[in-house]
């Protein structure tokens, strides 16, 4: 049985947030250069915190690969493309000079889940870095965001998108994850 299937509130099978709380309709479209492909650690796949799979609803350009799960192999050669970069907070950054990333790989895990991705998966090791700034202070998030592990992935996708391609392909995606820390917090509790 599913993690999903043993839940007891119904949740949205698209959204994967409890019903009640379902941003199905307020998902918009969001249209970037850059090619996003999120690696979502298998652990990830049913939580309601996860913001992942919402982040790849709305962004036209992505694609959602799962890790970790026993009967499937990670297809690496999707990592490899030429111009793709990892979102990362260390690393080997890209010269300042290097034209910007085809595909940014996203890891859609909590901060330990990620570090042992990185470990684990060699070729993410090779990619050059892209690194966030400091976010503006003031932003209503659900964690911590002065530490890498205290930003979702949605936010992290929105700053990575504001970073690369501007604040205006940004704001539809600050927008949706504005709006899924407000739902959570009128409802009164993450999970």
């Amino acid at each position: 049985m599913s993690p999903r299937a043993s839940s007891h509130r119904p949740r949205c099978p698209r959204c994967n947030l409890p019903l009640h709380l379902c941003m199905c309709a307020e998902i918009p479209r969001v249209e970037t250069r850059t090619r996003i492909l999120l690696l979502q650690h298998v652990v990830e796949t049913w939580k309601k915190s996860n913001t992942g799979r919402v982040a790849a609803l709305a962004l036209s350009h992505s694609r959602l690969l799962t890790y970790g799960a026993q009967d499937e192999s990670l297809d690496t050669a999707l990592l490899s493309e030429p111009g793709t970069w990892l979102l990362f907070p260390d690393g080997p950054a890209a010269p300042p000079d290097a034209p910007p990333p085809r595909q940014l790989v996203v890891l859609d895990a909590s901060w330990s889940q990620a570090r042992r991705m990185t470990q684990r998966i060699p070729v993410l090791r090779t990619l050059p870095r892209l690194v966030l700034p400091p976010p503006a202070p003031g932003t209503l998030r659900l964690r911590d965001p002065t530490h890498p592990s205290g930003m979702s992935t949605l936010d992290a996708i929105a700053r990575a998108v504001e970073v690369l391609e501007g604040p205006e392909a940004a704001a539809p995606l600050e927008r949706l994850a504005a709006l899924r820390v407000q739902r959570i917090a009128d409802c009164g509790t993450l999970y």
